[in-house]
């Protein structure tokens, strides 16, 4: 029916196109040289509107203008003929058939968007530039339609300011109020894409008809209160715009709770109608509202001082579409003026396709082409002023440049400002012209508005949503647990009690609204549910909220979203475990096997290394072999108790304190251990955690319904056929009691929360290892869900004032096992844990033994000089036996030897070299032998 009416429609166009042009036309002023004496323009739009009727008395001046102004448009004047389309989209079809036939280059309008886009089409074919002050549809696009120019703002950027307005206040869901037609259909879509790149939505769109009546609009605000968001976006004409507000305060819809956003219509009629009555301005107290940004200066002074002398006795108000529209005729004449400037002519030429179209009756061969048209659209595009607007030309994708809006509230009997927003920055309370020569800002702490009266007259920011007053109640899915009922327990199909059902009407309670809810049961009451399952039921529209014990998982966060969680929890391995007894020989267990051994090694290679450097200067560590070999194990093992001989010499000393800081560590380690084998009771398990189980091929349990079986399958890789689903808690006593071999299993893996009320009364079994996951439980809401917030602030309140826990201690408390205290079986102290102390130890020695050989290589080779001139004759062997003879001597002798023998040299310098030498040979073996004998007569003397 609508194709119909449409079709109809266009038939009677086309019929009244024909009939106006009935013959060809001749090219106006084609041949004359230079300027022609006038131009013909036009101008379409409803007189009587709250815009029309300003941008009348603006056209008309400007045309006055720029006639009167020598410097543009020489010897050329304007002819403007205006005509009223009366609200009527078909009547200004047809005015703009009409100045075709009047050969007019340019036609300033349409006002409606719905129209513009009838009359773009006939611009395309025909070349003549539309230039619209006020159809800001953002659909009306320079690709399809490259004829018509928007000489104001487009109405994407005042979406993209609302967007940002409630995402600066923290809303999520808006309802569109608009009215049905291209203009608001369009700007509403355009609001929907901007709200989504802010995480925002709209979630209900309520449409009116043009022209709707009283009774239709308090039809759909009726809707609109039964629905959940309060943030609601009016974009309708302004012609009934305020019915809409009319109604709403009649409904009460405009109390505390609600938010009010309109777009710029109502500051146009705040202007244009200004004052406005009494009851009119009752019903937009409160409401914020847009209005096109033009900047300060002399030009705008100038003609607003002009404006009142303007509309004497006409009560009508200047508002930003008349400034628009004021700028579009100037626009106009400087691109006129340019367009002559590179030597263009008006002419009208017939349709290429005229001999195609001269069958019927119609006689649409007479349609004729502005040959100019270009040209001119060219110049309009390029034209670059400043005008009462502020500085007027466009950007590459045709928008006017530096877009920007006023955000102002209603108050009392006018309104104030309470900040801008510009494409440059965003929200802000400076203006926008100080901002747009800086380097954009967007940041969080950078967006900012004055305070706001919202209505209600309350400067407190609503919350944006209540609970929808429709009457139904939430539908809320519980798991119909069969194990740990203290949890959620289904009594009857309205009796649910539990711990998870108290912390939900806890949090419920402390809400500023009432919400209506019944708890409905998920599962058959033989098994225990899936909790993924249950979230999921959520996206699918079954529930409308999720309680019970739902732990907080990855793949459930991407189906809702959860609430704070109101209890802590994670998956744990539980074995079984025996009680492991003292002995006879506990006193080794604090350490490893390899540990007692490498503690050995080291007590043995550290009282060698000190017994080497002492044994020269320290009578303590001379003797006979037996003797040293004593005094060795002697001094390796007193060190672990700090009952050492002495030491001399330096590196003697830096060793022993390295070692004895090794004894030290080592030796609280052993009591501490060992303290605690003693003295705690011990639980014993081969199960060490979940490391064991991975790596073992024992069958695993798991509770049914639990998360546990989808993350060991696909995080741990453990195969699918190793678990086992175990639906109770005796039957996860008795699997764990029968063990692998018996058909059951040898160890479970479950939620911390459940494992602690299971073993509260099964001492047999314990936690064995580390809690291998964290994560907690929280009611589940559909994504973007209010209530989920409110529900987080709630039981964060409880948790701060005591009563979770006091919930918590009603339902779980439990009476602890007997082995509560015991601990599982300490870890014996490995290798791994000291091998930095017995390196750091083993490279000390290294470094003392060598600085130890380097000191006696060089005193051999200074107090045997001349023996080592006679080695040259002897044998490697004798070499090294003299050598080794000289690091067994003691140092004193050394020493008190060299100076006997230097003095001997200095008596005997004048001796035959020969002589003296062989002398000195036998005299030097004879005493060498002397003193072995002595020394050994005085060694057998001290045994």
């Amino acid at each position: 029916m609508k194709q119909q009416q449409q079709q109809f429609t266009m038939n009677i166009i086309l019929w009244l196109l024909a009939s106006m042009i009935v013959c060809n036309g001749l090219p106006l002023n084609a041949n004359v040289a230079g300027r022609p004496a006038v131009v013909n323009i036009g101008a379409i739009f409803s007189f009587k509107t709250v815009i029309g009727k300003a941008a009348k008395i603006a056209i008309e001046t400007a045309i006055e203008d720029v006639n009167s102004n020598p410097d543009i448009l020489p010897g050329t004047k304007l002819i403007l003929q205006m005509k009223d389309s009366n609200y009527s989209g078909f009547m200004a079809v047809v005015e703009a058939l009409l100045f075709m036939e009047r050969e007019t280059v340019a036609i300033i309008g349409p006002q409606s968007s719905v129209t513009a886009h009838v009359i773009s089409h006939i611009a395309n074919v025909l070349r003549v530039p539309l230039l619209s002050f006020s159809s800001t549809d953002p659909t009306l696009s320079p690709i399809q339609f490259p004829f018509f120019v928007r000489t104001a703002q487009n109405d994407l950027y005042q979406m993209s300011a609302i967007a940002e307005i409630i995402d600066h206040y923290g809303w999520r869901e808006v309802i569109a109020i608009y009215e049905d037609d291209d203009h608001g259909r369009n700007g509403i879509a355009a609001l929907g894409d901007k709200l989504a790149e802010r995480r925002c939505r709209i979630s209900y769109k309520a449409r009116l008809s043009p022209e709707p009546t009283r009774d239709e609009i308090t039809d759909v605000l009726v809707k609109v209160a039964l629905r959940e968001s309060r943030i609601l976006v009016v974009h309708v004409p302004g012609s009934w715009g305020l019915k809409v507000f009319s109604v709403a305060q009649y409904l009460g819809m405009l109390g505390t709770g609600y938010v009010w956003i309109a777009t710029n219509w109502l500051s146009t009629v705040l202007e244009t109608n200004s004052p406005l009555s009494q009851d009119a301005m009752d019903d937009i107290q409160g409401v914020v509202t847009l209005r096109m940004y033009t900047p300060d200066s002399q030009l705008k002074r100038r003609f607003v001082s002009r404006w009142s002398n303007l509309t004497r006795g006409k009560l009508i108000g200047l508002n930003t579409y008349s400034l628009y529209a004021y700028d579009t005729v100037w626009l106009l004449a400087h691109a006129i003026n340019g367009f002559f400037n590179q030597g263009g002519n008006i002419s009208f030429l017939n349709n290429s396709r005229a001999s195609e179209l001269s069958e019927g009756n119609l006689h649409l061969d007479a349609l004729s082409v502005f040959q100019g048209g270009n040209l001119l659209l060219d110049n309009i595009l390029n034209v670059n002023m400043k005008g009462v607007t502020g500085d007027f030309r466009f950007t590459s994708d045709r928008n006017l440049i530096h877009p920007a809006f006023e955000i102002i509230n209603v108050i009392g009997t006018g309104y104030r400002r309470v900040g801008y927003w510009s494409n440059h920055s965003g929200l802000s309370t400076a203006l926008p012209e100080t901002l747009w020569e800086k380097l954009p800002n967007r940041s969080s702490t950078s967006q900012m508005l004055h305070g706001v009266v919202w209505p209600g007259q309350t400067t407190q920011k609503p919350r944006g949503w209540v609970f929808p007053n429709s009457g139904r109640h939430l539908k809320i899915g519980v798991p119909h647990r069969v194990s740990y009922r203290e949890f959620v327990s289904v009594r009857g199909p309205d009796v649910i009690t539990g711990y998870c059902i108290d912390v939900f009407t806890a949090a419920l309670n402390l809400l500023p609204y009432a919400v209506p809810y019944k708890l409905i049961p998920f599962g058959d009451g033989r098994t225990n549910p899936s909790g993924t399952e249950l979230v999921r039921l959520i996206t699918a529209g079954v529930f409308d909220a999720a309680i019970g014990d739902i732990a907080i998982i990855t793949n459930r966060t991407k189906m809702a979203d959860f609430t704070q969680p109101y209890i802590e929890s994670g998956l744990v391995v539980v074995a079984p475990v025996w009680r492991k007894n003292s002995n006879a020989f506990a006193f080794l267990r604090p350490f490893t096997g390899r540990m007692w051994a490498v503690t050995a090694i080291f007590f043995l290679l550290v009282g060698t290394v000190v017994w080497i450097l002492e044994h020269r200067m320290n009578d303590e560590f001379r003797g006979p072999p037996r003797r040293q070999v004593v005094t060795i194990l002697w001094f390796s093992f007193s060190t672990w108790f700090f009952a050492h001989k002495n030491t001399v010499s330096v590196l003697g000393r830096i060793i022993l304190i390295i070692w004895l800081f090794v004894v030290l560590i080592i030796n609280s380690s052993y009591t501490a251990s060992l303290t605690s084998i003693l003295t705690v009771q011990q639980l014993s398990s081969p199960i060490k955690g979940i490391e064991t189980l991975v790596s073992s091929k024992d069958p695993i349990g798991y509770q049914q319904g639990s998360f546990a079986r989808n993350y060991l399958i696909d995080d741990l890789k453990i195969d699918a056929s190793r678990l086992v689903a175990l639906n109770s808690p005796e039957e996860c006593a008795k699997a764990l009691k029968d063990g692998p071999h018996k058909g059951g299993v040898a160890a479970m893996v479950d939620d911390r929360a459940y494992i602690e009320l299971f073993l509260s009364t099964r001492c047999e079994f314990s936690i064995v290892g580390q809690e291998f996951t964290k994560n907690g439980w929280g009611f589940a809401f559909p994504r973007d869900s209010p209530l989920a917030v409110d529900m987080s602030t709630a039981i964060l309140k409880l948790s701060e004032n005591g009563d979770l826990q006091r919930i918590h201690d009603k339902w779980l408390l439990r009476r602890a096992c007997s082995y509560q205290g015991a601990k599982m079986e300490v870890d014996r102290l490995q290798l791994r844990s000291f091998w930095g102390l017995f390196l750091i130890c083993g490279l000390a020695c290294l470094i003392a033994l060598f600085l130890y050989f380097l000191k006696m290589v060089r005193q051999f080779s200074r107090h045997y000089s001349e023996e080592s001139d006679l080695s040259g004759q002897s044998s490697r062997s004798a070499r090294i036996q003299t050598f080794l003879s000289f690091v067994d001597e003691k140092e004193e002798e050394v020493k008190s030897r060299s100076k006997r023998r230097q003095m001997e040299r200095t008596s005997n310098r004048s001796t035959d070299d020969g002589s003296n030498s062989t002398s000195y040979s036998i005299r030097r073996n004879s005493e060498f032998a002397s003193n072995k004998s002595l020394g050994a007569t005085t060694n057998r003397g001290e045994v």
